[in-house]
């Protein structure tokens, strides 16, 4: 992605909660109930200082907009705002790591760790399964593992030709995989502008490709989604950019 000019962010002076972090994936909808979003690539320079990668980019979230989920940083106290449960149609809000990227391909464009999927692969999202929130086989787990899960990772297999999971990227919210409060949460492609999801981040492919080829896992890049209004408030506490686009 290449690199636009903008405004600088200054260097934090507090604690900074993203320390050793240099690589952020921002998406801001409007509130809690948009389902549509703009997404910005950052990376922090050697100075300390958020650099805009590229320009800002719509995305589609959950179909009933956002809720806090559970990520890398707690929910403020006193936080307004839905919490993240399974099946709310909902995307999660908040700071996650970015974690395995993932595809129909043998291999992609993409220093991140590679998870090539296949027709028995799943992300489990039954609550009371031993499994919840992993990416499995059913070659290596079992068939019974797998049973009930209604995330198969290969949806041109099992969806006549859906290309949604073809690239992509884990954000892994929920690491503890704590019952029932949110799993398989990806970003991914859409099918068209404006397709909403369950609960994942979708794009065009072409802004897909961009994203996972600039990513590296050295940089330690974390996914970032509050709504304008959370951003706003959050801003200068979590030491994220001041981006244009969460501080209209």
């Amino acid at each position: 992605l290449p690199l636009l000019a903008g405004a600088k962010t200054p260097p934090p002076t507090t604690p900074d909660p993203l320390a050793g972090t240099r690589q952020l994936v921002v998406v801001v909808p409007a509130d809690w109930d948009a389902p549509l979003a703009r997404l910005q690539a950052w990376q922090r320079d050697a100075t300390g200082h958020w650099q805009p990668q590229g320009t800002a980019f719509d995305v589609s979230i959950g179909r009933a907009g956002s809720a806090w989920g559970l990520g890398l940083l707690p929910v403020p106290e006193r936080a307004a705002g839905p919490r993240k449960h399974e099946g709310d149609g909902r995307s999660t809000a908040g700071v996650f790591a970015i974690g395995t990227a993932f595809g129909y391909a043998g291999r992609i464009d993409s220093a991140m760790p590679y998870k090539a999927t296949q027709e028995d692969s799943y992300c489990i999202d039954v609550p009371a399964s031993p499994l919840y929130n992993t990416l499995v086989d059913a070659h290596v787990v079992g068939a019974d593992a797998v049973k009930g899960s209604t995330e198969p990772m290969r949806l041109d297999l099992h969806h006549d030709g859906d290309i949604r999971y073809r690239e992509g990227f884990v954000i892994e919210q929920n690491p503890q995989a704590v019952p029932g409060h949110g799993s398989c949460i990806f970003a991914h492609l859409r099918r068209k502008p404006g397709e909403t999801t369950a609960g994942c981040t979708a794009m065009e492919p072409e802004n897909m490709q961009r994203l996972l080829a600039w990513l590296e896992p050295e940089a330690q890049p974390r996914f970032v989604l509050l709504p304008q209004a959370e951003y706003r408030r959050l801003q200068a506490a979590w030491h994220l950019p001041a981006s244009r686009d969460a501080t209209k």
